[in-house]
């Protein structure tokens, strides 16, 4: 008996291997997929600018690199004894003025390098809620907590969604014409804004990505499908009731792999998960000839994966 039903999927044409150069930016379910990727050593750079959730953050941001557009002073201000930017989530936020901005140039620096050797980029999209500045007029990635009389809260189209898309896709292929897109809406239910609101968002969103998909370069990976069908039970998901758990993420990272990942790395990626697993291991008694043994042996297994893949940084235990 077959208790549920299973998305079709099929293997991608251009397969994800540890060559490839991978670019993760969007919601905070791409740092899901973003950590299972550098969990097993992969060549990535996640949202060097933090979490951002709706389409025309990414491109504004996509904008900045590709142009060099640097930050200035009055791109940033300061409110609760913190300096801001309204571009970038407050994981960069700093008490200090130039750091903040030091750090954001930085980012566009990163951006820019890791847009222009990419083999693939892979955007998640949040929602299509934004909220514009009324003083400005400007959408902005992250109110800070500014209060709420500051911005008006709008729903973008499905049309301004898919021009946003079409114009974030030839900023990048202005710098890297060859790049294989994957693009995939966040599973994580956006219930602030309603149920039904939610709802509409994620179709706006699938509606205009399905639209720019015009050849194999542009890819959809249906991860909020697996997630409301395959895994339509919440026990798939932690307190909240909105966010996937761990099972769920693992899930989805399977069926991600299935159609991304190259078969011919699969016992690399043992290795490396063997590797890292050792590397958490903590001993009851450190000094111990046995754990000794342990650590020259996984320092071994270490050194062989190396020779192969230089790039692969582990930390290593001191001697």
């Amino acid at each position: 008996m077959n208790l549920l039903t299973q998305i079709p999927l099929s293997k991608a044409k251009s397969t994800i291997d540890y060559s490839s150069q991978l670019f993760l930016l969007g919601s905070c379910f791409s740092q899901n997929i973003g950590e299972k990727l550098k969990h097993y050593k992969f060549q990535e750079l996640q949202n060097p600018f933090g979490i951002l959730f709706h389409p025309l953050a990414i491109e504004k941001l996509i904008q900045r690199a590709v142009q060099q557009d640097v930050y200035v002073e009055n791109d940033v201000f300061n409110i609760n004894e913190q300096w801001h930017c309204f571009d970038a989530h407050s994981e960069l936020s700093n008490p200090f003025k130039e750091k903040l901005m030091s750090d954001l140039n930085f980012a566009v620096e990163r951006t820019l390098v890791q847009l222009k050797k990419a083999s693939h980029v892979i955007i998640t999209f949040g929602t299509a809620w934004v909220y514009r500045n009324t003083s400005s007029k400007q959408v902005v990635a992250n109110c800070h907590k500014v209060p709420q009389s500051n911005f008006t809260k709008e729903l973008l189209g499905v049309e301004d969604v898919k021009e946003s898309l079409k114009r974030t896709i030839e900023l990048v292929h202005s710098v890297n014409p060859a790049v294989q897109f994957i693009f995939t809406v966040s599973p994580v239910r956006h219930l602030k804004d309603g149920f039904v609101q939610n709802q509409l968002s994620k179709a706006h969103l699938i509606s205009a990505i399905h639209q720019v998909i015009d050849t194999d370069k542009i890819s959809y990976f249906p991860s909020y499908e697996i997630m409301m069908d395959e895994l339509r039970d919440y026990r798939f998901y932690v307190k909240d009731m909105v966010h996937p758990n761990e099972m769920a993420v693992d899930y989805i990272w399977e069926k991600f792999c299935e159609v991304w990942i190259d078969d011919s790395v699969s016992d690399t990626m043992t290795k490396v998960d063997e590797i890292e697993r050792g590397l958490r291991h903590r001993a009851f008694n450190p000094n111990g000839m046995a754990h000794q043994n342990f650590l020259t042996s996984l320092r071994g297994k270490i050194a062989y994966i190396k020779q192969t893949y230089p790039f692969m940084d582990f930390k290593l235990p001191e001697a």
